[in-house]
């Protein structure tokens, strides 16, 4: 793991692309990010690594997340049939510099708005309002325009976590805060392939 100079990669896909959005973070903010996120340190361990105090890690952090969420912006599909939810959802997405394709209630819904409007990143709850399925909205979706980040925010997590199917990377239990949501969608993102996002 680097957190100070450019690490010059041969490669041209994802990871390359990762690691040139981290080269833009400042140094110290990267390497909190980097040892919280990836390294998964609570904020305690990564103060102690860091030789700092708790408010300058948690600060370090904050930094690091608006920097990845200043330097790129998308367009983001939510799947949630609860209204007030999607309102909020669609409030978080939009502070935070990206555009919200649509709002889906159905599985066909979301399809239907996939396709006539390919997004970067989607959000999906997985018990959706005519009973179908987020997930299954999401594999059609992959399959259609192939793959993207999606975050999973719903209140039973535990019909994703079966190991029959790939595990989604972000997953968020309802209630959750506005913090989770900003921080996994400004994940998402900054790591996503530059193929889909414009930056």
């Amino acid at each position: 793991m680097t957190t100070g100079a450019p690490v010059v990669e041969e490669d041209s896909g994802p990871r390359a692309a990762a690691q040139k959005h981290l080269q833009r973070l400042t140094t110290n903010s990267r390497e909190a990010l980097l040892l919280h996120t990836i390294e998964e340190f609570s904020l305690d361990e990564l103060a102690e690594i860091m030789q700092i105090g708790d408010d300058e890690a948690e600060q370090l952090l904050n930094v690091a997340r608006q920097e990845m969420a200043d330097g790129i912006s998308g367009r983001v599909l939510i799947i949630e049939d609860e209204a007030i939810i999607a309102m909020d959802l669609e409030s978080i997405v939009a502070d935070l510099g990206h555009r919200v394709t649509g709002v889906a209630r159905t599985r066909d819904g979301a399809v239907k708005l996939g396709k006539s409007d390919a997004p970067d990143l989607i959000l999906a709850d997985i018990q959706l309002a005519d009973n179908s399925s987020g997930v299954d909205a999401v594999h059609d979706l992959l399959a259609e325009l192939g793959h993207r980040p999606v975050i999973f925010i719903t209140a039973f997590p535990e019909r994703l976590l079966t190991g029959e199917r790939p595990e989604p990377a972000f997953l968020i239990s309802k209630p959750y805060s506005e913090d989770q949501v900003r921080s996994a969608i400004s994940q998402a993102m900054f790591f996503s392939s530059t193929e889909t996002l414009k930056v």
